[in-house]
């Protein structure tokens, strides 16, 4: 079955071997008594996530990321029905073998907002924006001291600053040109990042490619994938949402900011914390959204997250 794997490395090279996953995905959803068909594995993402049968998903965690596992299982737990749009039911989670960890849940409705949105008309696309920004608004109106103890970080200054030292060197990994590297300092030490007001539940990675929709009527369907969620700033949060819903059309912004019930953040705050998301990676980014008028941090900020 599933070897022990300690790196991502090793990760890497587990989730493309279909022919080692399967027949483990079976043995565990045999021993959970979850029928195996049809068993249809999810290619998007990092860690194996299938749908099995008609009505449920595993996702299946190594060794390193248990932590995940239980942060994955607490959020959905603690979110479940108190969202304007579903959100998958925990019905098992635990240990498995050699280390692996998985979380059974149920199947969200509809297929992916990413894939769907070229099809849907432009007044059903602001609809669904107004709808994602309502239930954004809702994940961080909840009170996320109860799970606490399994969502971090416990001090989201120390977090920042952690990033901040991190910054270029994420960036550079990713294929960052020195064009931009060496904005970087100055731009994030120009933006006065304040200790937020309140501290909110963050998904961290709302987007399309994680939100599910109707075709019949392009309603919203759903919202999944809580996994790297967090505790900090809600303006964390929109730094996926101008990326990666509003993909860099001010007036869609300005939309989902109105259902969202707040004034715009300001577009600099947003570009600091895209440098210092724990996901970041710019030279993507620069190659699918709009291109800035010059090839300034500044001039990124206004083009990704401003609002007209």
């Amino acid at each position: 079955m599933l070897p022990l794997v300690e790196t991502g490395e090793e990760l890497d090279d587990m989730v493309r071997d279909e022919a080692l996953l399967r027949p483990a995905v079976m043995d565990l959803c045999e021993r959970l008594g979850v029928t195996v068909k049809p068993l249809i594995r999810f290619i998007e993402g990092s860690l194996p996530v299938y749908s099995v049968g008609a009505a449920h998903v595993v996702k299946l965690f190594p060794a390193f990321e248990e932590i995940d596992a239980r942060r994955e299982e607490r959020v959905l737990s603690h979110v479940y029905g108190r969202l304007p749009v579903p959100t998958p039911q925990v019905y098992s989670a635990g240990a498995y073998k050699n280390g692996w960890s998985f979380v059974l849940m149920s199947r969200l409705p509809g297929e992916s907002l990413s894939d769907a949105w070229p099809r849907i008309p432009a007044a059903e696309q602001d609809r669904i924006v107004t709808e994602a920004g309502e239930t954004l608004a809702a994940l961080h109106s909840l009170n996320p001291a109860p799970i606490a103890s399994s969502v971090g970080p416990s001090d989201w200054g120390l977090f920042v600053d952690a990033q901040r030292a991190t910054a270029v060197e994420q960036q550079r990994e990713a294929g960052l040109s020195d064009t931009w590297l060496e904005q970087i300092p100055w731009f994030l030490s120009s933006v006065p990042l304040a200790p937020p007001a309140r501290r909110v539940l963050l998904h961290t990675e709302f987007m399309r490619q994680h939100l599910t929709v109707d075709p019949n009527g392009w309603r919203l369907t759903g919202l999944f994938d809580f996994e790297p969620a967090m505790i900090g700033d809600p303006a964390y949060d929109f730094v996926s949402v101008g990326l990666f819903i509003s993909c860099g059309d001010p007036r869609l912004l300005k939309r989902f900011y109105d259902a969202y019930g707040c004034p715009p953040i300001d577009p600099h705050t947003l570009m600091a914390y895209t440098l210092l998301h724990v996901y970041s990676n710019l030279p993507d980014y620069l190659s699918t959204l709009p291109k800035p008028p010059e090839p300034t941090l500044d001039a990124l900020a206004e083009t990704w997250f401003g609002t007209g």
